[in-house]
């Protein structure tokens, strides 16, 4: 969908921090955790916050912070990965983000920082693979993302894909090599070439482009660790 994502009048400002967050683990991304929850959480004593690494991927860290055993209120910290701007547009991810909370469809968006966002944790169990084969909680899903899919953010715009937009970037983005032989041999070997995958997606968007599918509000992400169940809510 094209990038003019409108906010609902009304709804809260996400304040914006001056604070970098260390990528390195320990004393490093502690003190600029500590810096954020110094304005989020004021009556927290700093000696007593705990940090938890929930993820370390390829794309972000996220960083879970509460006081004590219970974990009723933790903030999540997480912090954008290393040239990853060039993929995400990151103003229009706080876009989406306020968006979908004030639809109920997402937590609470506390602030951002330079490097990342803070936000609240949603009690529940990341999903896997074999979760999402389950009718009952594949039903769940279908009708959260139903949901989602139904929000109109575009202030009477009739919304455009940018999928095509994106997947060139995409493209533009792609190595030709890699320094290392044995992960450049391994790089020819089992990857087909860009003029095959640009031909795929001359293919793909010749056919795609003539469905007349609805354009529609998506997540663009939606790896199983990405769904959040809770049992007790159903």
């Amino acid at each position: 969908m094209s990038n003019y994502i409108h906010v609902p009048p009304g709804s809260p400002e996400v304040p914006k921090l001056d604070i970098t967050v260390s990528e390195q683990e320990g004393p490093g991304y502690r003190q600029g955790a500590l810096q954020l929850l110094r304005r989020l959480r004021p009556h927290w004593r700093p000696e007593e916050v705990t940090l938890q690494l929930f993820t370390d991927g390829i794309t972000n860290k996220l960083i879970g912070c509460y006081v004590g055993d219970i974990t009723d209120d933790v903030v999540l910290v997480r912090i954008y990965g290393n040239k990853t701007e060039l993929l995400v547009d990151r103003d229009e991810e706080v876009k989406s983000f306020r968006v979908l909370q004030a639809h109920g469809c997402a937590p609470q968006l506390y602030c951002t920082f330079n490097n990342g966002l803070c936000y609240e944790f949603m009690q529940g169990e990341a999903l896997d693979p074999e979760h999402v084969c389950s009718p009952d909680i594949f039903r769940l899903i279908a009708r959260q993302l139903a949901k989602i899919h139904t929000i109109h953010a575009h202030n009477g715009w009739i919304p455009k894909s940018n999928l095509w937009l994106k997947m060139g970037k995409y493209f533009s983005l792609i190595p030709t090599e890699f320094a290392d032989e044995e992960v450049n041999k391994r790089f020819l070997s089992d990857i087909p070439s860009p003029q095959v995958l640009q031909e795929e997606m001359a293919w793909m968007k010749e056919r795609l482009s003539n469905l007349g599918s609805p354009v529609v509000l998506c997540h663009n992400d939606l790896l199983c660790k990405n769904i959040i169940y809770n049992k007790k809510r159903g």
